[in-house]
């Protein structure tokens, strides 16, 4: 496993675990299995309806609390600031636990315009040791720099939808800029489509790799954190086994080229479902 660490000085693996769309009464073995097969971060969120579950793995294993990053996120319809300090807790009961890794807002849903006082909660929660770390999902640049501009802390992540034909090259720039990392959701983009890719299926016939491996190695290597999620055991094992080799750079330019901004996922400024 790589670690990094956050611009606030937490460190945590590069690479998880994601739940969702895992039902709740799925989700205590699979993250039990992630466990076991070597994920120590793990990355759920309210609106997934599994806290539960994923809270009984995390009681029901004999790894330290110390040793689990836990990412978990506030919904959209708690935004705001007394909400949001009642969906931590909430939260937090369902987890069965007294504070969690990181805490995310889930989108901006900037037709509502609450994401500011929303952060400051999580500056409260923060300060209150209920969160190690705090950040956002879906923050378009626009997002970041109100957050940077009417708030104190600095995201320590921005999760968004990334794969190779969703780079986010300008995003990530804005991102490495003022300390952020970004964390790829959807990073196989949910599908078969970007697997199928030619040139990936031919770097990955290069390295003796999947394609899989080979895209989150990519993501790896352009400093990304990653969070793919499966419930099958085998694939669970060949989304770790992406540490014992590297792309070249020709690689990464190939790579590089089959951008095409094609998003499978929500455009963050559209998205105002609560």
């Amino acid at each position: 496993m790589d670690y990094i660490t956050l611009n606030n000085g937490i460190r945590t693996p590069q690479l998880g675990y994601g739940v969702w769309k895992v039902p709740n009464e799925e989700a205590e073995n699979a993250v039990r299995q992630a466990l076991e097969t070597g994920y120590r971060l793990i990355d759920t969120a309210k609106i997934y309806g599994n806290e539960v579950g994923v809270g009984k793995a995390l009681a029901n294993s004999n790894l330290a609390r110390e040793d689990i990053f836990l990412t978990t996120k506030v919904w959209n319809a708690d935004q705001g600031y007394e909400t949001t300090l009642k969906a931590m807790d909430e939260s937090l009961e369902k987890l069965a636990l007294d504070y969690v890794d990181l805490y995310l807002i889930h989108w901006p849903t900037p037709k509502y315009d609450t994401y500011v006082e929303t952060y400051k909660a999580l500056e409260k929660l923060y300060k209150d040791g209920k969160a190690k770390a705090i950040g956002v999902c879906n923050f378009d640049i626009e997002h970041l720099q109100r957050i940077m501009d009417e708030c104190e802390i600095v995201p320590a992540v921005n999760q968004v939808e990334c794969h190779p034909y969703l780079q986010q090259k300008e995003l990530k720039q804005f991102c490495k800029e003022h300390g952020i990392f970004l964390e790829a959701y959807s990073p196989l983009m949910n599908g078969t489509k970007v697997i199928e890719d030619p040139v990936i299926q031919e770097i990955a016939k290069q390295h003796g790799k999947t394609p899989a491996q080979v895209i989150l190695r990519w993501h790896l290597q352009t400093d990304v954190m990653v969070i793919p999620k499966t419930v099958t055991p085998s694939r669970m094992q060949e989304n770790l086994d992406v540490f014992d080799f590297s792309l070249t750079d020709e690689d990464m330019e190939k790579i590089a080229s089959l951008d095409r901004n094609e998003r499978h996922n929500s455009v963050p400024n559209e998205m105002n479902k609560r």
